[in-house]
């Protein structure tokens, strides 16, 4: 069960973290007015109204395990006793080991990530003042809260590209509104802080968020502030202020480390990290920085002995914004003073030394990727076996390693870059074609195919889920370099086919995959359904593609934002009948692993032939996934012993 501490008052001495949510001990707790204070930067307006009842209708099952998880927050502040009612005359309050700085009512600790037509939401404008820690993590509660912030980054990544386009058509067809163009990142969160979708926004956590993993990579600052890991979207020190705070001290919770000062020095493990103030519009030192507000929740963190969030900021080529956050785990603040800068004004300078005991951290990883796409053979000198196993079909090398065991079985199969169809399915007449000489518009003909529209935005990421996409091929007149020719240009990243003692053979890659980009085919030659008969008498593996989970439909899903939303369903295709056989002739998707919570989803094209019945097996990311970290399909039919897909019928 997840226990959920809340910090006991920091005049009195820190107890250790326990692991119930009820106990015998008592303490005083200072009871102050709760009178929430605005913190920098966070002072977005919403010109869209705030609507409070989600449209999408969770199954039961899954209402019940919310119940039982937001059940598990509560069971801290259960009895009104540990909270009594804060007053303006009143300075004490007995409260058995609350371990909170503010006492909330036990109304305002609702979780608002699922709620009922009649159920209305708190402002989400406001941040709550109660500071708690999250611990005794289940098998189950990880799985939940990290799927949680899975779906919410989906919802954010889908709504930001959503509303790119939604302004490209504005200024296309001359309907642009008055005013500067809104970034999409902030018209995204905006959009879904109305909505009541943000996390963590009822709790001020110290240490690890519930579903935010060390690694984690985000795009846009902004994303940070969604999923509750750093609350200020411009603002370094994310703090609880000093007057929402019992003993009338600000803590700090989380810091972003870009490199916006000039005094700053990372190390890695050990940070020296200077504090805010005192800088002009240009970023430079132009004044002496002085003890308060996040500079001051920092050292009253070290003084109180407390963990501190570190997000790295830096700027990385293949990012849509140019810069990537990767969230590095905790650290300790063990020392603080005040010194010249570079600059000759003084400033304030704070060492962190990284907790023991956690995960390599991301920003380690992301370089140690970059030596790799450059120098791979000095970068690991051993345990690659071939560093392109695809031959040069691929428009990028496929590298194939193995530090565990003497298995090559992957150099033993024909490499395909795509599918291999029966001769038939090319004979039921030429695939029409778009007549477009130049740019392909939303009137051409694929566009109609598509239901009046073309799937990918002017980025060629995938803007939603669909049951099919038509391509613009070989029949149309439109350049290579269309918009609506997205998946059957062939792979733009750099794969790594590796071993694993986890799951055998797995694929990552090398490069940063944005969500919604196109991955690559998976490829191998149909059979049709009498064929995979035979083959399977005789013992054969094969594929079913109809076996694949439908995670195109998540993939924007904008029900919660948008009450009208409903799922593509043009164009529709009959059940696919056919088989795909690796036994001899695969690529890289192949070796990509099974999970119930995937990475990647499956989405069927039609570009060189206009057989519904033999769509190409397009692979999609359904998040952003960082350099090295594993691929992962739902295959929707998975080995029990191993989580690998079992191949045979």
């Amino acid at each position: 069960m997840v226990s959920v501490n809340p910090l006991q008052d920091l005049q009195l001495t820190l107890l250790p973290t326990t692991t119930t949510t009820t106990t015998t001990a008592t303490t005083t707790l200072l009871t102050p007015k709760l009178e929430p204070k605005p913190e920098p930067y966070d002072d977005f307006q919403f010109q869209q109204p705030f609507l409070s009842t989600p449209t999408s209708n969770p199954t039961s099952q899954i209402q019940d395990e919310y119940n039982r998880i937001s059940d598990a927050f509560r069971s801290a502040f259960a009895s009104k006793t540990h909270f009594p009612q804060p007053s303006d005359d009143d300075d004490d309050a007995s409260d058995p080991d609350s371990r909170a700085l503010v006492p909330v009512p036990e109304t305002q600790n609702q979780s608002v990530a699922v709620s009922s037509p009649t159920t209305p939401i708190p402002n989400p404008n406001k941040r709550s003042s109660e500071l708690v820690r999250v611990t005794d993590y289940g098998a189950n509660e990880q799985r939940y809260f990290r799927e949680v912030i899975r779906k919410t980054r989906m919802i954010y990544e889908s709504l930001r590209v959503f509303a790119e386009e939604e302004e490209r058509q504005s200024r296309f067809w001359g309907r642009a509104g008055g005013g500067g163009r809104v970034r999409s990142d902030l018209k995204s969160a905006s959009v879904m802080k109305a909505k009541g979708l943000w996390q963590n926004r009822d709790k001020r956590i110290v240490g690890n968020v519930p579903g935010v993993q060390i690694g984690d990579l985000f795009v846009y600052r902004m994303e940070l502030c969604v999923v509750g890991l750093h609350g200020t979207p411009q603002a370094g020190i994310d703090f609880l202020p000093g007057n929402c705070s019992s003993n009338k001290e600000p803590i700090a919770t989380s810091i972003v480390v870009s490199g916006g000062y000039e005094d700053d020095e990372d190390g890695g493990d050990v940070i020296i990290y200077t504090g805010q103030g005192g800088q002009d519009k240009n970023a430079r030192q132009c004044g002496h920085q002085k003890l308060e507000g996040g500079n001051l929740a920092l050292e009253r963190s070290m003084h109180y002995g407390l963990e501190v969030r570190v997000i790295r900021g830096r700027k990385y080529e293949g990012s849509p914004s140019n810069k990537v956050y990767i969230y590095d785990g905790l650290y300790k603040v063990i020392a603080s003073w005040f010194d010249v800068g570079k600059s000759g004004f003084g400033v304030y300078k704070f060492k962190l030394v990284r907790m023991d005991n956690q995960p390599e951290m991301g920003s380690a990883i992301l370089r140690f990727a970059e030596n790799l796409r450059n120098k791979p053979l000095e970068a690991r000198p051993a345990g690659y076996i071939s560093l392109d196993i695809s031959m040069a079909k691929e428009n990028m090398p496929v590298f194939l390693y193995n530090d565990i065991d003497n298995e090559h079985e992957p150099v033993y199969y024909e490499y395909i870059k795509t599918t291999v169809f029966p001769p038939y399915v090319y004979h039921g007449g030429a695939c029409s074609g778009c007549d477009c000489v130049s740019v392909c518009g939303d009137d051409c003909l694929c566009a109609r195919k598509n239901g009046g529209g073309f799937a990918y935005d002017r980025n060629g990421i995938l803007l939603r889920g669909k049951p099919l996409i038509y391509e613009c091929g070989s029949n149309c007149r439109c350049p290579p370099e269309c918009r609506n020719r997205v998946s059957q240009n062939g792979v733009k990243n750099r794969f790594e086919v590796f071993r694993s003692r986890e799951t055998g053979w797995g694929v990552r890659s090398l490069d940063l995959i944005t969500a919604g980009s196109f991955i690559c085919e998976f490829a191998g030659v149909v059979l049709t359904r009498e064929q995979a008969q035979l083959f399977t008498m005789n013992g054969d593996n094969l594929v079913y593609p109809n076996r694949f989970a439908c995670r195109w439909t998540e993939w924007g899903n904008l029900s919660e934002v948008f009450q009208d939303y409903v799922h593509p369903l043009y164009p529709s295709i009959p059940p696919l009948q056919f088989a795909m056989d690796v036994s001899r002739m695969r690529n890289v998707a192949c070796y990509i692993s099974h999970s119930s919570s995937p990475n990647v989803l499956v989405q069927l094209v039609l570009y060189d032939h206009s057989n519904m019945m033999f769509p190409h097996l397009m692979l999609f990311a359904m998040e952003n996934i960082p350099p090295l970290r594993e691929l992962s399909l739902d295959y929707g039919v998975s080995d029990e012993w191993n989580g690998k897909l079992r191949l045979c019928n």
